[in-house]
């Protein structure tokens, strides 16, 4: 297959090229034998090795948390009794009712019964099964332990997925309430005080500063509402654009670090993930500095990615992976660097990050558990403050009104 792809060298920078090769993985061996990691692979011409063009997935019908785990936890149990792994792929393609995973499972079992490794064949569906999947994949196969590793692959999909389920869920409260406060003050805006604005107007009356605030944002919404609209629009595309770009996105996760609540909440977050993952890679024998690379690219905030890499690469040169942390106070805590340092001198980096893990997922679940209590008074205040202000605004006239009667 022809291969398109982008590395990352010694120093950091991106590297882009071409190449023919037989499978992502030989081209990812292949970069590495020119001190290059493959961050992003695709086939230029779009087809499989037979020359077959890729399948085709069925429109707007994605592969949920819910199924891979699903695929995993079934296929642990089938490998360990003993059974094939093409007719385990079989047998899950006819269990299962999402017609993508079916397309995606059938393409895999065809292509073990090829000869093709499962994880080589993972890898061909690199939006369902992340490099962090396949890598330990590829550790089980190599190690005899493709049941273990599928059994920790289940567990870490679990964990996750909990991890991110609690976050929406917490968030989903606040969020709601922000929409109906933007939704109804717009509409207040428009259609109610216009209607206010004709009566003071019949009255000829002198209205305070806080009316003519009112009555002149109402008015600048009512004749400008499709500029308005096509500006906001426009703000939202461009900072969307901005935050996708190295700089941008460098510049967006570091302010969210800087934030009082959310900064707290994201830290846990990626030390949790950051533990998890690790520790799972360790466990499955994969090389430390490579298992910083897939962690890293697991990790929502840029920056936390970039440190990782930095780590793994210092790794490579013999430095301690606590040394290393100790240079990142502002996203490892000490508590990090120390619990590290004890694994490595004990041998047990692994067991401790599982529980460093375990800790970091506890305390977002109690932080989000107590995030829609921390927000409420404030979203109730925000509320009280914009509905309070418009009151006042429109009774004042009223009320002067009243006395000069």
């Amino acid at each position: 297959m022809k291969f398109t792809y982008t590395a990352r060298n010694n120093q950091g920078k991106l590297e882009k090229g071409e190449m023919e090769i037989p499978s992502e993985h030989d081209l990812a061996q292949y970069l590495r034998s020119k001190d290059l990691i493959l961050t992003h692979a695709e086939t230029q011409n779009n087809k499989t090795e037979n020359g077959k063009k890729t399948i085709k997935l069925p429109w707007l019908q994605r592969v949920s948390a819910i199924e891979k785990i699903f695929f995993t936890q079934n296929l642990q149990v089938m490998v360990r009794s003993g059974l094939s792994i093409s007719v385990a792929l079989k047998t899950l393609a006819e269990q299962t009712t999402n017609k993508s995973m079916r397309i995606i499972l059938l393409d895999v079992q065809q292509k073990v019964d090829r000869g093709i490794p499962l994880s080589d064949s993972l890898a061909e569906h690199p939006k369902i099964f992340s490099e962090l999947f396949v890598s330990m994949v590829r550790a089980g196969e190599k190690s005899g332990k493709l049941d273990e590793v599928l059994l920790q692959i289940t567990n870490q999909l679990r964990k996750s997925h909990a991890l991110i389920a609690k976050v929406k869920g917490a968030l989903t409260y606040p969020v709601i309430v922000i929409i109906a406060m933007l939704g109804i003050g717009t509409a207040m805006m428009v259609y109610v005080i216009p209607q206010m604005t004709s009566i003071f107007q019949e009255v000829n009356a002198t209205l305070p500063l806080p009316t003519l605030i009112l009555i002149e944002t109402s008015n600048f919404l009512v004749n400008n509402g499709l500029w308005v609209l096509l500006g906001t629009i426009l703000i939202v595309v461009t900072f969307v654009q901005f935050i996708h770009t190295k700089k941008g996105k460098q510049n967006w996760h570091g302010f969210l670090l800087k934030l009082p609540i959310v900064s707290s909440i994201l830290k846990k977050i990626n030390l949790a993930k950051f533990a998890r993952t690790f520790s799972s890679l360790l466990k499955t024998d994969i090389p430390i500095v490579q298992a910083f690379q897939i962690t890293a690219s697991t990790l929502s905030n840029v920056l936390y990615r970039e440190a990782l890499v930095q780590t793994g690469e210092g790794v490579k040169k013999g430095v301690a992976v606590s040394n290393i942390i100790r240079g990142y106070p502002k996203l490892f805590p000490p508590l990090i660097a120390q619990m590290i340092a004890v694994g490595e001198e004990t041998g047990t980096l692994d067991n401790i990050l599982e529980e460093l893990a375990q800790f970091y997922e506890d305390d977002v679940d109690r932080t989000m558990g107590n995030l829609a209590t921390i927000i409420e008074p404030v979203l109730m205040i925000v509320l009280g403050f914009g509905v309070g202000g418009m009151a006042i605004a429109i009774i004042m006239p009223m009320y002067s009104l009243s006395q000069s009667i």
